[in-house]
């Protein structure tokens, strides 16, 4: 007869922030994001004697990277607020997805 559903290629829509109902920056769950420069990446470098690789990696095309307009190469900062640790901060390397 026909391909089954199974054996159908699947697809991923991809929206950008100005489709998505909402801002993704603006949700209360979403910590704060923030775009390094490139002396703040060197000196995160430096600081954890590490590789840019051998940080998490966070896509180009996650919304909100795309909302403060990460590009691959670039370092965000992620500061996660937290009842019983205060404030924490993550770094995550942008990649090209």
């Amino acid at each position: 007869m026909g391909e089954s559903r199974s054996s159908m290629p699947r697809t991923k829509a991809k929206k950008t922030e100005e489709e998505l109902p909402f801002k993704t920056t603006d949700h209360f769950l979403v910590p704060k994001h923030e775009l390094l420069t490139p002396e703040e990446s060197k000196a995160i470098l430096v600081k954890f004697n590490a590789t840019a690789d051998q940080f998490p990696f966070i896509s180009s095309t996650d919304a909100t990277a795309k909302s403060i307009g990460a590009k691959a190469g670039d370092f965000i900062r992620i500061t996660r607020k937290s009842e019983t640790a205060g404030e924490t901060v993550y770094y995550r390397y942008v990649v090209e997805a």
